[in-house]
């Protein structure tokens, strides 16, 4: 099985975020991987894993990083294949992580989902996916419908909660 996405994060203390993305994958049963590389520390690392990724099957990176936060916008210089950037909340309540990903020179776009947001991450990774692949895209459909059955589950029992001036 080889990977289709590819989940890099700073650290493994940014695990507990990413692995909403890996278990979305998992249950979309897409092959990814998952590694820690850093653009400050492992410069070269970073290098040959975006300069090889298309080859190696990669078609989507989802690339985490906290307060610098370089580690995706490096990725995005380095290859043509999509990056979609987390921002880590590891100071400044994830404001610095944010504003360092989402704010891309011309020509190096990283796409980038809210603070702590690895399960959108996810979900846009499989969107992009779905778009050549039919078998995905109905599997993205009945989530989605799966979500709305939740909110209208929730009314349901909304329903049943009473207060004394609640008037539905």
């Amino acid at each position: 099985m080889k990977p289709k996405v590819s989940i890099i994060m700073g650290s493994t203390s940014d695990l507990p975020v990413m692995g909403k993305a890996a278990t979305l994958l998992d249950e979309f049963e897409i092959p990814f991987e998952m590694n820690a590389l850093s653009a400050h520390r492992t410069p070269r690392e970073v290098e040959q894993f975006a300069s090889n990724a298309r080859e190696n099957g990669i078609e989507v990176i989802i690339a985490a990083a906290g307060m610098a936060a370089h580690l995706p916008g490096v990725i995005a210089s380095m290859t043509t294949i999509p990056v979609i950037g987390v921002p880590i909340n590891a100071s400044l309540d994830g404001m610095d992580a944010l504003l360092a990903i989402v704010q891309m020179p011309p020509g190096i776009p990283v796409a980038t989902v809210g603070i702590n947001g690895a399960l959108n991450a996810g979900i846009l990774a499989v969107q992009m996916l779905a778009v050549g692949d039919n078998d995905l895209q109905i599997k993205l459909i009945q989530y989605k419908e799966n979500l709305k059955k939740k909110i209208v589950e929730a009314n349901e029992q909304l329903s049943k909660v009473t207060y004394k001036f609640k008037t539905n």
